[in-house]
C-alpha cells in the first residue's frame, strides 16, 4: 500500500466517510472493509479512478451501513470492566464468570475451574486482577496458536517449513504475515472459537505464497477453507466484544 486518501459518501440521511487506501496490485478488485472502531477502508488499485472508487462504494451502502450500526450497538453496550467477581469474559468462544479470590498468603494466578476463571489476589486491585487476566490470556494464546499453527500447516502444502510466531496485541488487526513469512497473532484472538482462530492462521500461511490479497490469493484461501467467509463473518461479528475485554 502506498497511499491514503480520505472521501465520504451519503447512504440516505447517513454521511459516511472513507478512506482509500491504494495498492499495488495484479488483482483490479476493490476492497471495502469495516473495522470495529468504525473506520472504513477501501483499498484498491493504483490505476483505479476516484469516480470508480466511489461507485464501488456506493453499491456497497446498505451493506456499509449495517456494519456500522451494529459496530456502533457493541459500543454503546460495553460498559468498562471492573475485574470483579460475576464479570463474563471470553476464552475459546465461550464465556466463563470471573471469580476474584483474595489470599493474602497464596500465590496469585488465574485458574480455569469448572466454568469459572478463577483469580487468586493478595489484595483485591483492579488493575491487578485485569494485568494477571492478560497474562494469563498471552499465555493460553502462545500454547493455542502454537498447536493450532501446526494442524494448519497440515493443509498448508506450499509452507515448506514452519514459520515463527509472535504474539503482539494489535488495535485493528488479528494477524500478519511478513515479507519473510512470520506471523503474528494478536493475544485477544484466544478468546474467539477455535474456528475463528484457525481461520486466521490459514489467511496468514496463505500470505506465504500470495503477499497481496489477490484473486489467487483467495482462490487459496477457499481450497483450504471453502467457508472461510462465514467464518470470517462470524469473528468480526464479535470483534468489539472480545477486544475490549482486557
Amino acid at each position: 500500500m502506498t497511499d491514503s486518501t480520505r472521501f465520504e459518501f451519503y447512504y440516505g440521511d447517513h454521511l459516511i466517510p472513507f478512506e482509500r487506501v491504494t495498492r499495488r496490485s495484479v488483482s483490479n478488485r476493490i476492497l471495502i472493509k469495516v473495522h470495529p472502531d468504525c473506520r472504513v477502508i477501501v483499498s484498491s488499485p493504483e490505476d483505479a479512478n476516484n469516480d470508480a472508487v466511489l461507485s464501488a462504494v456506493k453499491k456497497r451502502g446498505r451493506w456499509i451501513y449495517e456494519q456500522l450500526r451494529d459496530f456502533h450497538k457493541q459500543r454503546e453496550f460495553n460498559t468498562p470492566r471492573q475485574y470483579i467477581s460475576g464479570e463474563s469474559h471470553y476464552y475459546l468462544g465461550k464465556q466463563y464468570l470471573l471469580k476474584v479470590i483474595e489470599e493474602p498468603e497464596q500465590v496469585q494466578g488465574v485458574k480455569l475451574l469448572r466454568g469459572r476463571l478463577e483469580i487468586s489476589v493478595r489484595a483485591k486491585s483492579t488493575d491487578k486482577v485485569k494485568a494477571l487476566l492478560t497474562d494469563w490470556y498471552k499465555a493460553r494464546a502462545k500454547e493455542t496458536f502454537a498447536k493450532r499453527l501446526e494442524a494448519m500447516l497440515e493443509q498448508a502444502l506450499w509452507v515448506d517449513n514452519r514459520p515463527p510466531l509472535r504474539i503482539l496485541t494489535m488495535q485493528t488487526q488479528w494477524g500478519s504475515c511478513s515479507p519473510n513469512g512470520r506471523i503474528t497473532l494478536n493475544p485477544h484472538l484466544v478468546k474467539a472459537p477455535r474456528e475463528c482462530i484457525d481461520y486466521v492462521i490459514l489467511h496468514e500461511l496463505c500470505h506465504i505464497a500470495e503477499h497481496n490479497h489477490s484473486e489467487r490469493f483467495y482462490r487459496l484461501m477457499s481450497q483450504v477453507m471453502p467457508k472461510w467467509k462465514k467464518t470470517k463473518e462470524r469473528l468480526d461479528g464479535m470483534a468489539t466484544l472480545i477486544t475490549s475485554e482486557s
